[in-house]
């Protein structure tokens, strides 16, 4: 049956009434806290950089930034908790590294991690650092190499879990430095780091806000940073790239949301996170802990988690790494 002129224009007329209250909702966003999933433990480099921008955000939106700690399974715990929530922005993913590296690392997950978020805001970028226990001999990239090379599958390389920045990090060492460390996950960087101070484990590619603190009090000892530059945070400490050529790494952070969350709501946080980047304070701690700003549209955000899902494609095919 045709419907008619008056039955289309009362149906479209329906619609609208029904969207109203929702783009009403969108505007006057946010009316209660927002909860910002981690997906590892308190005290590692992803937590604290959901803590520095949390505050901050709080007092831009007039309402609690929680940060929720969910950790297990190299983050993929934390994104399905964010894919699955209601798209309204008020369930938000601290999204990092792991989720671009986890793409290929896990054949059968649950989410997309591409098509199921919506970007929202970058955070910012910063270098891993190879530490080592102080009481390892060795000082530097190349006498390391020559003590592994010497003690095969004896040195213990601790990480935040399989598949972390610091596992495939330390995974793309191995194969460019020839290598055979053996790998020992832990559930967060911060029980990895406990274990590296009591000597367990003998080696970490950390993320710098998690050990900056430990090397600048000698607790750790600092061979090099991961980036194809030195750090202005750490500017006496050399690049792995100094003596493995072409070797580089980082890791990022950002906000995604639950795909289809109204644009509207995506462009007041973006907005909202761009401004407190550009405040000196917060941009001075950033370079404390070794970082820089990642502002940008929620489309440059998007991009950049694209060509790192690339980027980890090949290096987990080529190492063959695979989650426990």
């Amino acid at each position: 049956m045709e419907l008619s002129r008056r039955n289309l224009l009362a149906l479209a007329g329906g619609a609208a009434a029904t969207a109203l209250p929702f783009a009403a909702c969108a505007l006057d966003y946010p009316v209660r806290p927002v909860h910002l999933i981690v997906g590892f433990a308190a005290g590692g480099g992803a937590d604290i950089i959901a803590r520095l921008v949390g505050t901050p955000l709080s007092e831009r939106l007039g309402q609690t930034i929680v940060v929720d700690n969910r950790p297990g399974a190299g983050t993929n715990i934390a994104t399905e908790a964010v894919v699955k929530a209601a798209a309204d922005g008020y369930t938000l993913l601290l999204a990092n590294s792991p989720n671009a590296i986890n793409a290929t690392l896990y054949d059968n997950l649950a989410f997309n991690f591409l098509r199921d978020m919506a970007p929202v805001a970058g955070i910012g970028h910063v270098p891993l650092v190879m530490v080592v226990n102080p009481a390892l001999p060795v000082k530097t990239v190349p006498e390391f190499i020559a003590y592994a090379k010497a003690n095969p599958g004896k040195v213990n390389m601790g990480s935040g879990g399989n598949g972390a920045p610091d596992h495939v990090s330390g995974e793309l060492f191995k194969m460019m430095a020839g290598v055979n460390l053996l790998h020992v996950p832990y559930r967060g960087v911060a029980p990895a780091l406990v274990d590296l101070l009591g000597g367990q484990v003998q080696v970490i590619f950390a993320t710098m806000p998690a050990v900056i603190e430990q090397i600048k009090a000698g607790k750790l000892r600092a061979l090099a940073v991961t980036t194809a530059a030195r750090s202005p945070a750490l500017p006496d400490v050399p690049t792995i790239a100094d003596f493995v050529p072409g070797y580089e790494a980082s890791q990022w952070y950002g906000i995604t949301a639950p795909r289809g969350t109204p644009a509207e709501i995506i462009d007041r946080l973006n907005r909202e996170v761009n401004a407190l980047l550009a405040d000196a304070k917060l941009k001075a701690r950033l370079a404390d802990l070794g970082g820089a700003p990642l502002a940008g549209s929620p489309a440059d955000f998007g991009a950049l988690v694209a060509a790192e899902t690339e980027k980890w494609a090949k290096v987990v095919k080529f190492s063959g790494a695979r989650p426990e």
